[in-house]
């Protein structure tokens, strides 16, 4: 496969616009050609008004997941997420120095921070109706070990299915992860220079047959690989942006404050 393949903003003129991918993507994107292109997700951090349109605070499930942050935000309480000039949105870790129990979410980890986390309110639905989609944004990452930031897509009603378009994990690797199963994991990672500067991390996602898709992963508009994703058509996803702590990005994590901004996050999908 070439290194690079043309983003959603060339998508109408045809098969072209999915060089990188297979024979049955290429067919599926030669007859979405014709499709209607709508943008559902753009321009989203403007202001706290348009911020709080398209996003919520927190996990959907709540405030825990699965490392040693505890996510913190609302109308009401801005400390660990702030809208920026230029349109960014910044999450802030912060080292706590009181026993605040262990995380609700499994393997149960003691928190020893607190966070931001915020997910979109539209919901990612490749079916026959909504056959492709483009998930994009940019961010500046901390990679230092026990910083564990993501932009990433979960299963609405289950998991799996789950797609990581940003993952940093205690260094510099950027990690590519489309699970079918808890045990069936398609993963590339990345070396990324310099995530602490703006990059752009993307996901092309094509529907390929009536149960599974096809997800082409993208930084800094170079392909770098292609998952199927099976089982994924008619399964809500969640898109998440948070910047967790500790667990899989190794112990013991900053003293300090961490943090993670992001820019022209954007969500398209063809109209059949």
């Amino acid at each position: 496969m070439p290194a690079h393949a043309t983003t959603r903003r060339t998508f109408l003129t045809g098969a072209a616009a999915l060089a990188a991918a297979s024979t049955a993507t290429i067919a599926a994107a030669g007859r979405a050609g014709a499709a209607a292109w709508e943008t559902v997700l753009d321009g989203s951090f403007s202001s706290w008004s348009t911020f709080e349109s398209n996003w919520n605070y927190l996990y959907p499930w709540g405030s825990d997941h699965n490392g040693t942050a505890r996510m913190y935000g609302s109308s009401t309480d801005h400390n660990h997420i702030r809208v920026e000039s230029g349109g960014v949105l910044a999450l802030l870790a912060t080292r706590i120095t009181w026993d605040e129990g262990n995380s609700s979410a499994d393997p149960h980890l003691p928190i020893r921070y607190h966070s931001g986390a915020v997910h979109a309110k539209h919901q990612v639905l490749v079916n026959a109706t909504y056959p492709n989609y483009e998930v994009r944004g940019e961010f500046q990452a901390p990679s230092a070990p026990g910083t564990w930031p993501a932009f990433w897509l979960t299963g609405v009603n289950s998991w799996p299915p789950e797609s990581d378009i940003m993952e940093f994990k205690g260094d510099s690797r950027n990690w590519f992860n489309t699970f079918r199963t808890s045990s069936d994991v398609d993963s590339k990672t990345v070396t990324v220079s310099d995530p602490g500067s703006w990059h752009e991390y993307r996901a092309w996602i094509t529907m390929i047959n009536s149960t599974d898709v096809e997800i082409h992963y993208y930084l800094d508009d170079v392909w770098q690989a292609a998952h199927v994703g099976a089982g994924f058509v008619d399964q809500p996803l969640w898109i998440i942006y948070n910047l967790q702590m500790e667990g899989s990005s190794g112990n013991s994590g900053p003293s300090g404050e961490t943090w993670v901004r992001a820019r022209n996050v954007y969500v398209g999908r063809s109209v059949a």
